[in-house]
């Protein structure tokens, strides 16, 4: 836990400047990097450059295993090196054994490009670990299939990615208490979602938060910090674009100006 901590605090500093979180793995661990960086976007309303993965084997390796891919350094190193990883950049490369070479490639060329690297794994003293600026090694034991990483070093694996982003997002103020409060409203289950999180936060009615929404012009963080520092839109927003989007903080800022 202190080691995924750490490196909470690093991805949420690197992308408050603008930087990127990248995560590269192979096979199962390329597929739960993609996972996690796919539902940042809806969960978070962040850009989606702003969580990228790198998959060996590329996008059809989501469905189809291209597993000879996951044993080339140089394509590892070629993958990574089409990102432009910089120092603002952190790189987190996922490999259940720790050796994998597409993937230790990857991490050894983003090091050199000046990125922060994390190397995410279930193995002690392994080519990623050595790699990486630091490492996060979750020993879970021999599978119940020898072998099939799929199963507790993959569930591991998913719940650290999880801990990471989440983390580093709420840092960045896209969570306010346990609540979404910086999800897009795609479909009518997150509009009523929206509802209830304005609701919630700023104790109104159902009326009072769906009137709200509409004069937010449906932007759920607007619509906070609208009632919860009685300030208009316009003021609102300002208070967002001044903390970069951080919900609590545009609150505290907005309450302070109105006084």
């Amino acid at each position: 836990m202190p080691a995924i901590a750490d490196a909470i605090d690093v991805i949420a500093d690197s992308l408050r400047v603008g930087g990127r979180l990248i995560y590269v793995g192979t096979g199962t661990s390329g597929r739960i990097a993609a996972l996690d960086a796919a539902e940042c976007p809806p969960t978070f309303k962040t850009d989606p450059r702003m969580v990228e993965f790198i998959m060996a084997g590329g996008t059809k390796a989501l469905a189809r295993a291209v597993e000879a891919d996951e044993d080339s350094a140089a394509l590892g190193q070629r993958e990574m090196a089409k990102r432009k990883p910089g120092k603002n950049d952190v790189v987190v490369g996922i490999a259940a054994s720790g050796r994998t070479p597409f993937t230790v490639a990857a991490i050894e060329y983003a090091h050199r490009r000046g990125a922060y690297t994390i190397a995410v794994t279930c193995n002690r003293h392994t080519p990623l670990e050595r790699a990486a600026d630091h490492a996060i090694v979750v020993r879970v034991g021999p599978e119940v299939i020898s072998g099939s990483t799929r199963m507790k070093a993959g569930t591991a694996e998913k719940m650290v990615l999880n801990m990471l982003s989440t983390g580093a997002m709420s840092r960045l103020g896209y969570v306010y208490s346990n609540l979404m409060v910086n999800l897009k409203q795609k479909n009518s289950k997150l509009e009523q979602r929206a509802v209830m999180i304005v609701r919630r936060v700023a104790r109104v009615s159902a009326y009072q938060a769906k009137s709200a929404l509409r004069k937010a012009g449906n932007n759920l963080p607007v619509a906070l910090v609208m009632l919860k520092s009685q300030i208009s839109r316009d003021m609102a927003k300002q208070a967002l674009e001044g903390t970069r989007g951080n919900v609590r903080q545009a609150i505290s800022v907005a309450k302070r100006s109105v006084r």
